[in-house]
């Protein structure tokens, strides 16, 4: 059986790799927020055909603007098509919006503008910080859980397993620039239930194995070994599906989910690798530490 959990310090530096030259780009090119973070500009335009998604996207693409929001909306009984569209876009000035208004009517259709406004983000700062506060104290809340129901260490090492996830997410979406809205911050959540139930998943079994084995002289690192082990199909088989899930939303789910499905398909991998090869260890080595 593979020793992976005595090899603790090859996987936090794998893990750092990624981690540290992501802080230094999160902190110097920063994030590509989108317009939920900084505001925009709505166009409701009313169609004199019914005009399909694909079609008013590929208009706005050489404006740099193809991952804007757009909605169908009215009574067509096609739902693949609408008179009534709804476009979702960063801010614009007057002169671009009637360049971009005249590109849409000669290469789309001809419409009636039923309403144009600049609106303000939709996530305020007031609203980021009470949602980093909630996430802190969700953190501790499964730190006091796991440790009432394991021991303090397993809920130190479970969370700081998530905040090495969170951060790898947000290395990658600062390494490409990806845009970062309210879908985001939904993948992020979903990435943490994930990543704490096979986190979870191992550390029941590391304590059902400390009981049976560790009276019989066994030792810590083979016990969370054992534990990985025979956890492993169950965490591969579970990531691989969540994975496909990901993938299929990714290659053929809409444009303004493409973001959202890269996030989760990141995520997924960073959950299953934190869980096998940073959790396990990280217990370990606060283990022998407090020997």
């Amino acid at each position: 059986m593979p020793d992976i959990a005595s090899r603790a310090k090859l996987w936090f530096v794998i893990s750092l790799l990624v981690i540290v030259p992501g802080l230094i780009s999160m902190f110097t090119r920063g994030f590509n927020f989108g317009i939920d973070f900084t505001g925009g500009t709505i166009l409701d335009l009313k169609f004199d055909s019914p005009v399909q998604i694909a079609t008013v996207r590929d208009a706005l693409r050489p404006f740099g603007l193809d991952n804007a929001t757009i909605q169908l909306s009215g009574d067509s009984a096609d739902i693949s098509a609408s008179n009534s569209v709804m476009i979702r876009t960063v801010d614009l000035e007057e002169s671009q919006r009637k360049v971009i208004m005249s590109a849409i009517r000669s290469n789309v259709a001809n419409f009636e503008v039923l309403r144009e406004e600049k609106v303000g983000a939709t996530i305020g700062s007031e609203l980021i910080s009470n949602a980093l506060l909630a996430l802190v104290i969700s953190w501790a809340l499964i730190i006091l859980y796991i440790a009432y129901r394991f021991e303090f260490r397993f809920g130190f090492a479970a969370i700081l397993a998530l905040i090495h996830d969170i951060l790898i997410v947000l290395a990658v979406f600062s390494f490409t620039q990806k845009q970062i809205d309210s879908s985001f911050v939904a993948a992020l959540l979903t990435i943490v239930g994930y990543s704490i139930n096979d986190t979870i998943v191992i550390f029941d079994r590391i304590r059902e194995n400390l009981k049976l084995h560790f009276k019989r002289r066994g030792n810590l690192a083979d016990i969370v070994n054992r534990a990985i082990f025979q956890t492993l199909t169950r965490s591969l088989y579970t990531v691989l599906t969540c994975i496909f899930t990901s993938l299929s939303l990714l290659y053929f789910g809409g444009d303004t989910t493409k973001d959202f499905a890269f996030a989760l398909t990141i995520g997924f991998i960073c959950g299953c690798y934190s869980s096998i090869f940073i959790a396990g260890p990280l217990w370990l080595t606060f283990k022998n530490m407090s020997k």
